[in-house]
């Protein structure tokens, strides 16, 4: 049996106008029912628990715990019992039994009772053996097992974009103050770099460590910076691959005294994201747009792979963002490195932020269809007031 914790109790509130035909009707019902909390009766958690009534489900990087209870059933008294939970992945077999020692005798309506714990680091199919080997009061040695399979499922989606974050921590080690005069990032000749260590206020840039910049002896502080490529270089995506040079820090410093220290590092070196095989980004989105009113965007398409690629366009609605056009529609060949700009027509059904989302693009040599959901949002407004909309 899974050892889960209880989970809290959650209901559907159904609300209404005080103008609508059941009037308070339904908030009545909801101030009477005992799950709900008293003054919150809308929020859908409420403040009863209630126990686990399946396996459930268990994802990457969580803890299984298990309760196992061998019971005997019999009118006779076994003897050598040993208690052997082993759990199986596609990779390795994993015992997890906390005793290997065998127990001297059981007696009838008697149980040995164990739990196991084991930190998930496979996805996929896991088995837990549970086996059992026991003497009779005859000599006899039986031996069975029991098998108990649940699957490991992925917790997370993780996305590249093609900015490259670089944290730089910075310790000072002598034994007195420092004033940090210069902390810069010097980029290579394929990127352009933002310095994220400067708060705008009144149309001046103040640092986030104040105005005066002072590293106490042992003290660290990080400098944040962000990376993204040139458009020559980000056209030609397979020359960022892998690892590649970002650039080299600039850093001069003060001491008490007011001599100055420079100090340059080597050249920083870090592994850049891959965008596979295709590569979808957004030359033109509008920031707000009218509800149900058609805007443009455009596409750009860049072939990332060593092979020539036909494709297919195809736009799936959602249920708020709608695509304007011919889905299905050829967009002709792609050489290795090249890219397309393709202009798109949108509308949106329902305010507020909205993810782009639904395109689909098939490379009719392989038969494999990329799948391009969440690329930008957008701010969707009445144009009208509240009452109209």
């Amino acid at each position: 049996m899974r050892l889960t914790k209880p989970t809290l109790f959650t209901n559907l509130p159904a609300t209404c106008e005080d103008r609508d035909l059941p009037g308070d009707l339904f908030g009545q019902l909801m101030r009477q029912d005992p799950s709900t909390i008293k003054g919150a009766e809308t929020l859908m958690l409420g403040e009863m628990l209630t126990l686990p009534q399946n396996f459930g489900n268990i994802f990457l990087g969580e803890t299984f715990s298990s309760y196992i209870s061998v019971h005997n059933d019999s009118s006779q008294v076994v003897k050598d019992i040993l208690v052997k939970a082993d759990l199986q992945t596609s990779s390795q077999r994993l015992n997890l039994s906390a005793s290997n020692s065998a127990v001297a005798e059981l007696k009838p309506e008697c149980c040995i009772d164990d739990v196991i714990h084991h930190e998930v680091k496979e996805i996929g199919t896991h088995i837990l053996v549970c086996a059992v080997s026991y003497t009779t009061q005859q000599g006899e040695k039986l031996y069975f097992r029991k098998f108990f399979k649940f699957q490991v499922l992925k917790p997370l989606d993780l996305f590249s974009s093609n900015e490259v974050f670089l944290e730089a921590q910075i310790q000072n080690i002598t034994t007195s103050p420092m004033f940090m005069e210069k902390v810069s990032l010097e980029p290579s000749m394929m990127y352009n770099v933002t310095e994220l260590n400067m708060v705008t206020q009144a149309d001046k840039g103040e640092s986030t460590f104040g105005k005066m910049s002072y590293l106490q002896p042992m003290d660290t502080r990080q400098y944040l910076y962000c990376l993204k490529p040139k458009p020559e270089y980000a056209e030609k995506a397979g020359i960022i691959k892998g690892v590649t040079v970002i650039g080299k820090l600039d850093i001069v410093w003060k001491t008490n005294l007011g001599e100055r220290g420079r100090l340059q590092t080597s050249q920083l070196q870090r592994m850049a994201p891959g965008y596979g095989d295709i590569r979808l980004s957004l030359d033109l989105i509008p920031d707000t747009v009218n509800l149900e009113e058609p805007f443009d965007i455009i596409c750009k398409i860049t072939n990332c792979s060593e092979r020539t690629m036909d494709l297919v366009l195809e736009m799936c609605n959602t249920s708020s963002i709608h695509w304007c056009g011919i889905s299905g529609r050829q967009l002709g060949k792609l050489s290795p490195g090249a890219f397309l700009s393709l202009p798109l027509t949108v509308l949106s059904s329902v305010q507020g932020l909205q993810s782009i989302s639904g395109l689909r693009l098939t490379d009719t040599f392989l038969k494999r269809t990329y799948e391009y959901d969440d690329i930008a949002q957008v701010c969707v407004v009445c144009p009208f007031t509240s009452n109209e909309c």
